[in-house]
């Protein structure tokens, strides 16, 4: 199996066109600065990149444009959760043959309660039909949007049942004694936090692998250098980058700057039920930019050429 990502890894947003397909050439282009521009890997069709507004078919159209391109798969964890086993299977069974690092698996969402059994039957049957191309399966924990966790009682159970195939986990409950709990329970198993606030941790060689961020859309030059060179002005810029979201909805704020910073109307859209920031919020959110940017900072990354 490939070795895990350490490091910053973007939660990179999908731009869209008018007619709500996905923008490939965009994305790739997009996917690209990151990777020149501070980030160490990238997360594919995530929460920021509205995966689960998308069918299937968009969703592997996305995956085979990335893997036709010039990009290092090797940096690359794709999203390929989904509601249904089915759905999730296919998704992950194209990850490991398109050549992703790992397959990041949102939870079956619809159904609650749902027991440490029922999921242990979701993630051994997604295991099971990549069984020939074993890509690593990582755990996507995201309670307040999914409202099923990943406990550590059944990341255990899963360990145990599927050994090295639980290779890691993002944690985006924002509960950093969660995230460390899980961590113990492997030495083999790699876990993102989703707040920048957590490198140096990860720089130290403690619990994490490193984060899988949203703002890392925009901050990833701060970000690399809190985490490879151990800045902590560079931190702290990358923390305060992150609360001007504070308060707005994350994923269109999120577009609506990559917008503003490439220039590039086109990296706002958002699908459905997301709708774009209305005008308060936008004046907010630009505000609070300005503000931040009087603030002495990495080259930002829409001004890379």
């Amino acid at each position: 199996m490939s070795q895990a990502i350490r490091g910053v890894i973007a939660a990179i947003a999908t731009p869209f066109l008018p007619t709500g397909e996905p923008d490939l050439p965009r994305l790739v282009t997009r996917a690209g600065r990151l990777l020149d521009g501070g980030c160490d890997g990238l997360n594919l069709l995530g929460t920021t990149g509205e995966a689960t507004s998308l069918s299937v078919t968009q969703r592997i159209a996305v995956m085979e444009a990335v893997g036709a391109s010039s990009l290092p798969l090797d940096r690359m964890i794709v999203g390929t959760g989904a509601a249904a086993v089915q759905d999730a299977a296919q998704l992950t069974r194209k990850a490991a043959e398109i050549g992703f690092s790992a397959a990041l698996l949102l939870p079956p969402f619809y159904y609650k309660p749902v027991s440490d059994a029922g999921m242990l039957r979701f993630v051994e049957a997604v295991a099971e039909t990549t069984a020939a191309t074993p890509v690593p399966l990582y755990l996507y924990n995201f309670p307040a949007l999914s409202g099923v966790a990943y406990t550590p009682n059944l990341v255990a159970l899963l360990l145990d049942r599927l050994g090295a195939r639980i290779a890691g986990l993002k944690d985006s409950s924002g509960d950093v004694g969660y995230a460390t709990e899980v961590a113990a329970l492997s030495p083999g198993i790699a876990v993102y936090p989703s707040n920048e606030a957590t490198l140096f941790q990860a720089r130290a060689g403690g619990p994490f692998a490193g984060c899988i961020s949203a703002t890392a859309n925009l901050n990833a030059p701060d970000c690399a250098l809190a985490y490879h060179r151990g800045d902590p002005a560079a931190l702290e810029r990358a923390i305060r980058l992150r609360g001007i979201f504070d308060g707005l909805p994350l994923v269109p704020g999120i577009k609506a700057m990559i917008a503003r910073l490439e220039n590039d109307s086109g990296h706002a859209r958002t699908l459905p039920p997301l709708a774009a920031l209305d005008s308060a919020q936008l004046e907010t959110l630009l505000d609070r930019y300005a503000a931040l940017a009087r603030l002495p900072a990495a080259e930002p990354l829409g001004a890379r050429s």
